[in-house]
């Protein structure tokens, strides 16, 4: 009874999404599969954005969307159309709802609501252990991310896009609801790459984030100051509601996940590097992802094999190590990339949908120095 073609670890974006491919795809028809979350995923936890042209696969549960963004730093001030593309927000208990409902209404497809303990591999199968029992599969996705996966190497630093959050509501109108806040870089730096975040879901209404990419987190406190600081300074409100919080840590780092794999065992999501390195967008690297990791399942490969790097991971790599080597220097990197080019070919290269050439005009959009002595020390 407790025997599985697979075993799916989270039922997170990775989790939920590949447990909704595999119910899309008749090849997985006859196979048992468990999906394994300690929480019952019943909470607005969280919230993904990302950015499109056109209507999109998640459409039907996008919460909020926009066509501009505003960014500014200390030399540049830019508030642009985005336009063929939008800026959309999923709530996490919209997406849990969507895609764990379909599991839950699946014939082949079990959730179970248990803590993993550990598990065990060998020649044949793959034992895993919970709170409360002991399942097999003959193949484990494991989309449980800890950063001691990634920090125990030298090769490749290991920074966090770390952030606190607040969906604030006030009495008068200050936020203009057609335009998202995407980097504003005209706080302090303090030795860091810092900046905020501010999605307006109404005229009165919007996320307020703090975010950093550096390699510590903050003390809580410092975070709730800045926030409170920017509400004061940008928009000259006292007084507002909060009405939610949120927090979080994203690994930012090259480092290849893939030597965690082997011949039954897959780390997926955050686990297995598919987060967007040099940004920490999650989401549609998840989404593009997960078709590719089907295919490979169809051929019955062992799980290790599959390889997902290309040219964008290189550019990624050499971003981080420029970040690493100076952190508090991050904020001319953006501002050298979003005065001298449009959005529209930011998030295309952020897509990793460039061709060469265009790489080469985001490339020279960015200082000089700094990845001319990145690349020469991964080099040399």
């Amino acid at each position: 009874m407790n025997e599985y073609d697979y075993i799916i670890i989270g039922a997170g974006a990775s989790g939920l999404l590949l447990a909704d491919a595999m119910l899309n795809d008749s090849f997985f028809d006859q196979k048992k599969i468990l999906l394994l979350d300690k929480n019952a995923k019943d909470t607005n936890d969280r919230t993904w954005c990302f950015w499109e042209k056109g209507n999109g696969k998640f459409e039907d549960i996008v919460h909020k969307k926009w066509n501009s963004i505003h960014f500014q730093g200390k030399d540049v001030l830019k508030r642009t159309d985005i336009s063929p593309y939008t800026y959309k927000m999923i709530r996490s208990i919209d997406f849990y709802n969507h895609y764990l409902g379909r599991v839950k209404e699946s014939v082949n497809i079990t959730f179970a609501q248990e803590a993993l303990i550990n598990f065990e591999e060998s020649e044949s199968k793959v034992t895993v252990h919970t709170a409360k029992k002991t399942y097999s599969g003959k193949y484990i996705f494991n989309s449980l991310f800890d950063y001691r996966m990634a920090t125990g190497q030298n090769k490749y630093p290991v920074l966090q896009q770390h952030f606190v959050g607040w969906v604030i509501k006030t009495d008068k109108p200050i936020f203009d609801s057609k335009e998202v806040t995407y980097m504003d870089f005209s706080i302090p730096q303090k030795g860091n790459t810092r900046f905020m975040y501010v999605l307006p879901y109404a005229n009165n209404t919007a996320l307020i984030e703090y975010t950093l990419f550096s390699e510590e987190l903050l003390e809580k406190a410092e975070y709730n100051e800045a926030i409170k600081h920017y509400i004061q300074e940008r928009f000259a409100c006292e007084t507002y509601e909060i009405i939610e919080k949120e927090a979080g840590s994203i690994p930012m780092t090259a480092y290849d996940f893939r030597e965690h794999h082997t011949n039954r065992v897959r780390y997926i999501g955050t686990a297995g590097g598919w987060a967007k390195p040099s940004t920490g967008y999650t989401l549609m690297s998840t989404a593009t992802k997960v078709p590719k990791l089907i295919d490979f399942l169809k051929q019955e490969k062992p799980l290790k094999k599959l390889k997902l790097k290309g040219k964008f991971w290189f550019y990624d790599m050499l971003f981080l190590d420029v970040l690493h080597n100076n952190n508090a220097k991050g904020h001319t990197i953006f501002e050298s990339i979003f005065k001298t080019l449009k959005p529209q070919m930011v998030f295309k290269f952020l897509d990793e949908k460039t061709s060469l050439k265009e790489d080469i005009v985001y490339i020279n959009s960015c200082p000089k120095t700094p990845f001319i002595k990145a690349l020469l020390k991964r080099i040399f």
